[in-house]
Order: structure tokens, then sequence, then C-alpha cells
């Protein structure tokens, strides 16, 4: 098990899988997003190569291709009975990556499973079981568990519940879309102050814009645990009409075509951002939707 302050000092994650794929020339279906990759066998070398270019580029730490393989996206795509399938797959390629950089971690990516920047308002016992059904099949995989881009405190708690007789450690990657409140309308501080935490490797925010992790810069380095970000090159993470309800409606959009994409983000323009932050105390530094392996290069010179 990785020792409780491995975060303390800089480490390098990975970009914006689900996009990297999609630039590569991904053709997907329905609204499974970087899943079709899984789905797939043509693809499945798009997959193993984007990790390891992230990895020649820096990165000491992958996560598992896992977003859109949750049970709720292969259902509304009629693909649920390759629910275990799919996600092992995702673990076996991430692995693959690793046998040829032996030193490089595994994260297991456990997304929001129903909503993207909006929080789950099911019951505590379907997100829990989801939860715990995904992470189960990527356990044998990883390293530690990845709590990826969630909305709200209480799904942050069931997911940590959820792996907790699985015995890993977990970074936890909640979102903002914007000012300093997460889309339940919660502050960052509630994850530590309404939570206990045993194996809590660090706190980050996960697919924010980096002039809105800068406003909340102060109060996640005052939580007591390392922290940093996989920052994204979006224009905008919070449309009006709720980003779910958007991409459902569009089926084959890429998500790109609603939220935009900065042209301003060079790679040497998110490293500056990145170094600031660095400055600032932050250890995890990393990328997210729209970031590529030019701009983990450059992050990764911040070691």
């Amino acid at each position: 098990m990785l020792e409780r302050d491995f975060f303390k000092q800089v480490r390098i994650l990975d970009g914006g899988m689900g996009q990297e794929l999609l630039a590569r020339g991904l053709k997907t279906t329905g609204t499974l997003w970087s899943a079709s990759a899984l789905l797939k066998e043509e693809f499945h070398k798009l997959i193993l190569d984007a990790h390891l270019d992230f990895i020649n580029a820096g990165a000491e730490i992958i996560v598992t291709t896992t977003f859109s393989s949750r049970r709720l996206k292969l259902r509304e795509n009629d693909v649920e009975d390759k629910f275990e399938e799919l996600n092992k797959k995702a673990g076996e390629l991430a692995i693959r990556a690793k046998e040829k950089h032996p030193d490089v971690l595994v994260a297991g990516g456990l997304p929001p499973q129903y909503l993207v920047y909006e929080a789950d308002t099911r019951s505590d016992y379907e997100i829990l079981e989801n939860f715990f059904d995904q992470a189960k099949i990527i356990s044998p995989f990883v390293d530690f568990f990845y709590l990826d881009v969630l909305s709200s405190i209480r799904e942050i708690k069931l997911a940590v519940q959820a792996i907790e007789s699985l015995n890993k450690p977990y970074l936890i990657g909640a979102h903002i879309s914007e000012g300093v409140k997460l889309p339940s309308g919660e502050k960052i501080s509630e994850i530590v102050s309404k939570m206990e935490h045993n194996n809590l490797l660090g706190l980050m925010l996960s697919c924010v814009s980096p002039e809105n992790y800068e406003l909340n810069l102060q109060e996640i380095k005052c939580l007591g645990y390392p922290f940093g970000f996989k920052l994204n090159g979006f224009a905008r993470t919070n449309p009006v009409s709720g980003y779910t309800k958007i991409y459902n409606k569009n089926k084959t959009i890429n998500p790109n075509e609603f939220l935009g994409t900065r042209k301003d983000l060079t790679p040497i323009k998110l490293a500056q951002f990145a170094q600031k932050f660095k400055d600032a105390g932050a250890t995890i530094l990393g990328g997210c939707c729209e970031t590529t392996p030019s701009h983990i290069k450059e992050i990764s010179k911040l070691r």
C-alpha cells in the first residue's frame, strides 16, 4: 500500500484521456464517449498508445479509462451486459502501459455514477452499489483509487464507504464548475470537516479551469492534506441547461462542441498556472479534458 505521505512531494498525473482519444480519431457510440474505445477492440491500441504518450511526457500516474464505463452510462446505451468486461479491459490496458514503465502507478478512476458536474440525487443505496460494483472490478489492477470529478460531499462519502473493504488508499477529485462551491452548494472544507479519512492520500479539484482553481486555492491548501489539481481546457463547465441533459440530448456530440475549447491554454500557459499553484504548495499536478501529452510534458518540468 502507498505511504500516506506519497503526495507530499511533487507528482505528475496524466491528462484528459477521453478528449485525447477523440482527438486521435475515436468514433463514439451513442453517449459512451471514452467507453467506445473499450467496447471496440480496434480502439484498444488507441488507449494503450495514449497512456504511453502521457507516460513518455512525464506522467508518473495514469488513470484507468473508466469514466464512461459506469453502469448507468452503459445501460442507457444498451450495453450494460458489457459492464464487467469493459471495466476489466480498462484495467488491463493500464497495466500493459505500466509493464513498460514499472515505476508508473495506476489510479483506479471512479467517476460520478450518474450525472456529470451535477450532484447525484438518487438513493444512498443506488449510489453506493454503483461505486462498489465498478471499484471491485478495477481494484486488482490499481495502486489506489481516484474519485474523479465528484460534485457533492454525499457522493464522496458513499464512494469512500464503497471502497473501504477493498483496502486501498484514495485520492479525492472534487469538482467546482465556477465560484467556490461544489455543484451541491457545499464547500471543499466540508470534505474534511464532515468526514473521517483513514486512507486519504490527497485532495484535488478536478476538471476545473485554472482561474477557478485559483479562486479555491487558499481554502484547499489549509485542509491539512497534500493537494493539487487536474486542470481542463474547456471554455466553460457549467452550461445553463446542465451538462448531462445537453450531452444525452445530442447523443454523439463531442463535449467540446457545447463546452468550447480554450485556444489560449497552450502547454506553456498551463505550465505557468501549474507553477503558480506549485509555489503555493500544490504537489499533485495534472490535466483533465482538453489537456494533451504536450501539456503534461511542460508541467512535468516542474518536478
